[in-house]
């Protein structure tokens, strides 16, 4: 992933354009989050951009004001989906679900925008069910490709949708999981799935949900590639504009608290309660109007000065700490509070594209989680607190051997 491309700020919002733009925080000139580095550039200068988040009082929609190209950041990708048991578990579960209530055969045609490494479409191939992944990540789609799941290495928008729809692979179900947040050009991407999605077809999307974010302070979740984070009122705004519905919504646990939306052509289907519902509960908490993100920033200083509180404690008792996960979330985390070497003996990740890289800005050495067995640090940092049941449940030994686990949030907690 380059790491030196100019970032543009953007002057009005994202999806509707409204050149009122409110300030909500500022998390200072960071490192792109998945800018990994080798160890003979890490004496280089790093490429940092501001980390400013604005919030949209017109459609509702919070985003960050600088924008990368997508070539910059999305060509050469570092996360694999398949390395996350928790992703694959929730990938099959909708999978099994849609085939069985829309009673899907090999008749049908399913599309997964960013499809990554095949982790959701191979579910659907296993059923014989036809699929097609888009993914601009070409080392991501190359190694899907070579799993048998059929990849376009492109950016999908409009004019992709278009020339799919000229050669009739319109589609029956499309998935589109953790993309949006990332797009830039969000009205060409959702007009897009308008063209591609049959009359009677169903897009299902997932997004981090933006009052998961403020109300447990998941500021981490703030990094260059999420440009928008998104309230039901934000997407219905969106999706009505290209003449889409949301027919159904669901709210999810995965990724610090997620929205699914099953999004059809008008007049499908009645628009559920629960939409209904969710977008009264928005009003009701106020999650519509600025005041509700204005003591965001607050929030967060608290956190960093009690997570620097307890990491400093430890280091002068003469505890050893490490790490675990080099991902996006954690390089935000990390370089916002000023956490590095002097703090973190090593930080481990289980995939075995990241190992041996190391961290952007604060320059760890990113290790097989084995390590944690060989080094038995008496605490370990957990950056991906977002799948900490998962590797809480995989740690068990280290653990049992006394190893204890900081899950920063939502509340700080040693385990």
């Amino acid at each position: 992933m380059s790491s030196d491309s100019p970032s543009i700020t953007i002057n009005c919002c994202r999806s509707c354009r409204s050149s009122t733009l409110l300030p909500v925080v500022f998390l200072g000139n960071t490192p792109l989050a998945n800018a990994l580095l080798k160890s003979p550039t890490l004496s280089e200068p790093e490429a940092v951009y501001p980390l400013k988040l604005v919030y949209c009082p017109q459609c509702t929609l919070l985003q960050i004001t600088d924008t990368l190209t997508p070539e910059s950041l999305f060509r050469e990708y570092v996360y694999f989906s398949s390395y996350s048991d928790t992703a694959l578990e929730n990938a099959r579960g909708i999978v099994e679900r849609l085939i069985k209530d829309r009673q899907l055969s090999s008749q049908h045609n399913v599309v997964e925008l960013a499809s990554n490494d095949g982790y959701l479409l191979q579910y659907y191939q296993q059923h014989g069910i036809p699929v097609l992944g888009i993914e601009p990540a070409l080392n991501i789609a190359q190694v899907a490709q070579a799993k048998g799941v059929p990849t376009i290495p492109e950016f999908f928008g409009e004019l992709l949708a278009q020339q799919l729809a000229h050669e009739r692979r319109h589609a029956d179900v499309i998935h589109a999981n953790n993309v949006l947040a990332h797009v830039a050009d969000l009205n060409s991407f959702v007009a897009g799935i308008a063209i591609l999605l049959k009359d009677s077809g169903v897009a299902v999307l997932e997004m981090p949900y933006v009052r998961d974010m403020i109300d447990n302070v998941e500021f981490d979740t703030i990094y260059h590639e999420h440009l928008s984070y998104f309230t039901l009122h934000s997407l219905d705004c969106l999706f009505q504009r290209h003449h889409l519905q949301i027919v159904d919504v669901e709210r999810l646990s995965i990724h610090g608290g997620s929205l699914r939306l099953f999004v059809q052509h008008p007049d499908r289907v009645p628009v559920s309660q629960r939409v209904r519902d969710l977008l009264a509960e928005e009003v009701a908490g106020s999650v519509d109007q600025y005041e509700y993100y204005r003591s965001f920033g607050e929030k967060i200083e608290q956190l960093r000065h009690d997570l620097l509180a307890l990491l400093n404690q430890l280091k002068r008792d003469g505890k050893q700490i490490a790490a675990y996960g080099a991902s996006a979330k954690g390089s935000t985390l990390l370089n916002y509070c000023g956490i590095g070497t002097e703090t973190l003996d090593f930080l481990v990740d289980r995939s075995k594209v990241k190992q041996g890289l190391y961290t952007p800005g604060t320059h760890l050495r990113i290790e097989p989680v084995s390590k944690l067995l060989e080094a038995q640090p008496d605490y370990v940092l957990l950056l991906v607190w977002n799948f900490a049941t998962e590797i809480l449940n995989q740690q068990f030994e280290y653990r049992t051997r006394g190893g204890k686990f900081i899950v920063p949030i939502p509340n700080i907690s040693v385990v």
